[in-house]
């Protein structure tokens, strides 16, 4: 099992160039049904795009963001969403107590990549190296053989 943490995931929705080359030739190694994202990462996208949608001023740009908000539906819809359930909130609170100093939304989607014993992709290495046992991957550079 893979989890795409928001800023893969972001990559994939804009199909960033280089880095969503290099993801997707990885992709290519992977099962569809075996990649996940979190609802963490819906909330963090949402939050995004709702403050886009506050500050858009004139008609034409509130049209040009909620034809992007709705994008944003249509890809969820479609996506498969681990949920932050009773497993991943315990674990959650094992790493607070543990004083694992990373964002809280980020020690969220660990939690629930624990809790599923899946791969965290990720560009944010530093922070989620900090929590024990995650295994933590950033697909979006070009793969180093070795």
């Amino acid at each position: 099992m893979v989890i795409l943490d928001t800023d893969h995931l972001t990559i994939i929705q804009r199909r960033s160039e280089p880095a969503f080359i290099h993801l997707a030739a990885r992709f290519d190694a992977v099962a569809p049904e075996d990649v996940f994202t979190t609802i963490i990462s819906f909330e963090e996208q949402m939050r995004g795009w709702l403050a886009v949608v506050q500050s858009a001023r004139s008609l034409s740009q509130q049209v040009a963001v909620y034809q992007r908000l709705h994008r944003l539906i249509d890809f969820f819809a479609h996506a498969r969403v681990l949920a932050f359930d009773e497993r991943a909130a315990s674990r959650y609170e094992e790493l607070r107590r543990a004083r694992i100093r990373i964002g809280t939304m980020d020690l969220r989607i660990a939690a629930i990549a624990l809790t599923n014993n899946a791969l965290l992709l990720s560009r944010n290495l530093s922070d989620f190296r900090k929590v024990p046992g995650l295994r933590v991957e950033d697909w979006t550079s070009p793969k180093k053989s070795g």
